[in-house]
């Protein structure tokens, strides 16, 4: 099996809480297509009662994927990135990531498990205020990854 189904249980965190920065959001909104002004303009959002700009709700899976990368590089997790391929994705949101928030990023592998040849990952990462620790999002992930040459 091309993971370690023993880290099953275990939880990654990022060292320090994640900052949330307008120009990324506002890089990431114009790169899904995002079209609400609050996701680029602070007097826009701030009229709908946000400090700052407002991500793209997909942008919790940015944060999600850079502690999922913590468990992956882990020699003993068994994962051989070049074989992976991203099967799905679900995002529930608690609240919008606004520009200013510092959030606090940790990923539990939820299960290994065998399908035919194919190894399936699935994590979820939660996101928490660093300032509050209140709920932002949750993130699954199921990663598939293809079997070697051996």
């Amino acid at each position: 099996m091309p993971a370690t189904p023993e880290f099953v249980g275990r939880t990654f965190a990022l060292a320090q809480p994640y900052e949330v920065e307008a120009a990324a959001l506002r890089s990431f909104a114009a790169a899904v297509g995002a079209t609400a002004p609050a996701c680029f303009d602070a007097a826009a959002a701030r009229a709908l009662g946000y400090r700052d700009i407002v991500a793209a709700p997909t942008f919790a899976a940015v944060i999600a994927q850079a502690t999922e990368a913590l468990y992956v590089a882990d020699p003993a997790a068994g994962i051989d990135f070049t074989r992976v391929v991203h099967a799905e994705e679900r995002i529930s949101t608690v609240r919008p990531l606004i520009a200013g928030d510092r959030v606090n990023a940790t990923v539990h592998v939820v299960s290994v498990t065998t399908r035919a040849t194919i190894c399936l990952v699935t994590t979820r990462t939660d996101l928490t205020c660093a300032d509050d620790g209140g709920p932002i999002a949750a993130v699954w992930s199921t990663l598939a990854i293809r079997p070697g040459d051996e």
